[in-house]
């Protein structure tokens, strides 16, 4: 039963989850020396067609001609084989990795399932390639490459962007505007598909932290925030962060009428009213029916208040579209209270 809420909860609030456990194994190690000619770029690919790929992903990749070197870094990389992985997902718990792996595989994988991959060459000086460079190969020592996965403060975005930040010494300004001030429901709604049934599931565990606006940095969680607030990057000299580009806004497929969840809502209250009627002109009230969609509120409600006391996710905790169901349920049903 554990494994099966995990599951549910996985379709509804699990973002950027970038899952194939690859790695590919440096020959190099600290002492590299990167070449003049040596390229840093932030990679951002489009989004997928399941749940946890909408939201995109980043990656960072290094580029030495000179060293026979052209490797990707991901901090993407989790396993499902993992001891409790369920249970600590549930308890917000997960601990991803960074990976490494070669930049030929990187765009074999996902081109194969036809998401592409936008690149910007960061503006850096030979000395500041070479701290990335170092800090990413620190960060993949067994000791260092584990991190504790959060769903909008800890990502495969933020860990880039704090770590580049961090080489510059806090000098990245953009004018970017993006996201900034809109709250977190409706950014996130834009990548699920407004009104789908998986926006319709995020909105039913996401609380009232979801209604705050981000800030600007808030926001970079999401890969495309990330790509277009680069984009518009500068040093605190004026010099922008990003020497050469090919970045273009993300394509989010819209959501069919036929799967549109107020459809389904009118159709699931359609049949209650329908049962209702019916169990009047009977006089017969069809408990079976309200004992299955009880139970099902009680797991929903269950898996809420799990949540929202006993796990570290955030955005999490009750809000009114949770009793939305309920409220359906008990109208359609006052059919055949009321006489």
């Amino acid at each position: 039963m554990r494994k099966y809420i995990v599951i549910l909860f996985c379709l509804f609030i699990c973002l950027s989850i970038e899952g194939q456990a690859r790695t590919f194994s440096p020959t190099r190690n600290n002492a590299t020396l990167l070449g003049e000619d040596a390229q840093i770029f932030v990679l951002t690919c489009t989004p997928g067609t399941e749940v946890w790929s909408k939201y995109g992903h980043t990656a960072i990749r290094i580029y030495d001609s000179a060293q026979n070197l052209d490797i990707i870094f991901n901090y993407g990389i989790f396993s499902l084989m993992e001891e409790g992985f369920y249970l600590k997902f549930i308890k917000g718990e997960t601990y991803y990795q960074l990976g490494i792996e070669s930049h030929s595989h990187f765009q074999h994988v996902y081109s194969k399932i036809g998401r592409k991959t936008y690149w910007q060459e960061l503006n850096l000086s030979l000395q500041q390639k070479q701290e990335i460079y170092d800090a990413l190969i620190l960060n993949y020592q067994p000791k260092n490459r584990y991190y504790l996965y959060n769903f909008v403060f800890d990502n495969c975005a933020t860990r880039p962007y704090y770590l580049i930040k961090n080489v510059l010494k806090d000098s990245i300004q953009s004018s970017y505007q993006g996201a900034i001030n809109q709250p977190y429901r409706s950014t996130i709604s834009h990548y699920t598909g407004h009104n789908s049934w998986v926006d319709f599931g995020i909105n039913m565990v996401f609380g009232s932290k979801a209604d705050q606006p981000m800030n600007n940095e808030q926001r970079l969680f999401l890969p495309e925030e990330l790509m277009f607030y680069l984009s518009q990057a500068t040093l605190a000299d004026g010099t922008p962060l990003v020497k050469d580009q090919y970045i273009q806004p993300f394509q989010v497929a819209p959501v069919p009428w036929y799967a549109n969840c107020w459809l389904g809502l009118t159709i699931f209250a359609l049949m209650l009213i329908a049962i209702s009627i019916w169990d009047r002109k009977r006089n017969k009230l069809s408990l079976w029916i309200d004992i299955t969609l009880g139970v099902v509120y009680v797991i929903l409600f269950s898996i809420v208040i799990f949540l929202t006391f006993f796990s570290s996710h955030p955005l999490v905790g009750f809000n009114w579209r949770l009793f939305l169901l309920p409220i359906i349920h008990l109208c359609a049903r006052l059919i055949y209270i009321i006489r």
